[in-house]
């Protein structure tokens, strides 16, 4: 029984050449030329599975790098270039310069249809929700590339600082909790002498 037909993937011509140029440019990563080799292949309709065994990787792999660039078949090179679709999605832990509800917005905003916005287009491009976003005044400024990368990844990065789990933080503050508390003073053990004298004061 065949499983599921592969996503299509279509290029342009611009789109082609861009992709030849990685494979041809020396300095080109090669985690890149092999994401390019794969959408280069499956835009020649080959199968996942043939994909797969032509650049040893896994099927799960091919898909991946296959879904990816149709994701971004609407956004033009210019605003986000090739090997920019084919990098790996940001590293959490850098410093936010857009806050989580704001991302929340933008993506909210990625999933209406650009024409309840009175856009007279069918698919979001860069240029035009960077425009939206500014209008609706989710952020001040952004630029089109930047709108793209939130739209790739967007799950907000990490909080750079300690977190309450650390167990070294709760540690801390059992001990500063102990240095605020008065001190308990211990009886100490009286003698058989002492106590006839405390009875005769």
């Amino acid at each position: 029984m065949r499983g599921p037909k592969p996503l299509p993937v279509e290029l342009i011509d611009e789109q082609h050449d861009a992709l030849q140029a990685l494979l041809r440019r020396h300095a080109t990563p090669q985690q890149i030329a092999l994401r390019a080799r794969i959408v280069l292949a499956a835009a020649e309709g080959h199968s996942n599975a043939r994909i797969a065994q032509s650049c040893g990787v896994t099927l799960d792999t091919v898909r991946l790098w296959r879904a990816r660039w149709m994701a971004f078949r609407s956004f033009p090179l210019h605003e986000l270039s090739a090997e920019e679709r084919l990098a790996d999605a940001p590293r959490a832990g850098r410093t936010p310069r857009i806050t989580a509800e704001q991302v929340c917005q933008v993506v909210a905003l990625a999933c209406e249809a650009p024409e309840e916005s009175e856009r007279p287009i069918t698919h979001w491009t860069g240029r035009e929700i960077a425009d939206e976003i500014i209008k609706r005044g989710i952020v001040e400024t952004i630029s089109p590339r930047h709108a793209a990368r939130i739209l790739k990844n967007p799950e907000p990065p990490a909080a750079p600082g300690p977190v309450l789990a650390d167990p070294g933080a709760r540690r801390a503050v059992r001990g500063q909790g102990r240095r605020h508390q008065r001190p308990v003073r211990r009886g100490r053990r009286v003698g058989p002498a002492a106590r006839t004298r405390a009875q005769h004061r």
